[in-house]
């Protein structure tokens, strides 16, 4: 925010608009410029600010309706001195007319913005559909065809029958600037859209975590079951070593069995030869 001076007051005392119509249009052409220069950190634009030329003299002033300023720096204002503004000199003014604006009026302020230096000015009539241009040539403002016409410096493109509201200011890109009550819908819109996309993302996110949680489990039980199978064949090839084992020592029982009756019935015949020989 600019220093305050108090020779150099931030109001006029004036009202912004004079009817709900003129402030709609005031605000559709100011927003609609900040919108077009949003990426632009050296382009200033401002609606209804005052704008001091002279520093010795705080009666030399205006309020345009909407004003571009290129190559001075966006931020907060609370008037446009010129002295505090390296001189720079708003390229571009725009001027709505209120019910109370007489031609005499509006031509003095054409004078003193061509006096100023501005390179493009423009003036709307809502009611009548009136809407006229001036373009800087080397010896001051010269009339325009405005309807048709494209703003040398803004790039916008002006298309303006001859009835009531009927002005459509187009970007560079063909979208036409919105009217406030436009902007606010699509700003209502976009929150809902985003609110919406918050609670898809939520969803997602607990979706993936629910998932996540499912597939840890089946990750869980699939190690319980590998771990079980495991337990089973290794109990099983226990089991069968136990068998194996169980058979080769009953073998070997049955073996030594074998052997000792053997040894037994040959001692036996023995002992049955001695006997004999000795009767």
């Amino acid at each position: 925010m600019d220093p305050y001076d108090p020779l150099f007051p931030s109001s006029d005392g004036k009202p912004m608009a004079e009817s709900t119509t003129q402030f709609r249009w005031i605000v559709t052409i100011k927003e609609g410029l900040e919108a077009l220069f949003a990426d632009r950190d050296d382009i200033f634009v401002a609606g209804d600010l005052l704008w001091y030329v002279d520093r010795t003299n705080p009666a030399d002033v205006m309020a345009p309706d909407a004003m571009v300023v290129f190559g001075r720096p966006k931020g907060e204002r609370r008037s446009y001195r010129a002295w505090v503004e390296d001189e720079v000199v708003p390229q571009v003014v725009f001027e709505v007319a209120s019910y109370t604006n007489t031609p005499a009026e509006m031509a003095e302020k054409r004078r003193r913005y061509d006096a100023r230096g501005v390179e493009e000015y423009y003036f709307y009539d809502p009611e009548s559909g009136d809407f006229e241009g001036w373009l800087r040539r080397p010896n001051g403002l010269w009339a325009i065809d405005a309807d048709g016409w494209t703003s040398p410096r803004l790039g916008v493109t002006f298309e303006a029958p001859r009835r009531k509201e009927a002005l459509v200011i187009r970007r560079p890109d063909g979208e036409p600037f919105r009217t406030f009550g436009e902007l606010a819908r699509d700003e209502e819109a976009a929150r809902r859209i985003a609110e919406a996309e918050a609670r898809r993302r939520r969803k997602a996110v607990r979706l993936a975590r629910a998932e996540r949680k499912r597939a840890d489990e089946a990750t869980r039980w699939a190690r319980a079951e590998r771990q079980l199978r495991e337990e089973t064949a290794a109990r099983v090839d226990l089991e069968r070593r136990l068998r194996e084992e169980t058979a080769a020592r009953a073998d070997m029982e049955r073996r030594l069995r074998e052997e000792a009756e053997a040894r037994a019935a040959r001692l036996e015949a023995r002992l049955r030869e001695l006997g004999e020989a000795s009767e």
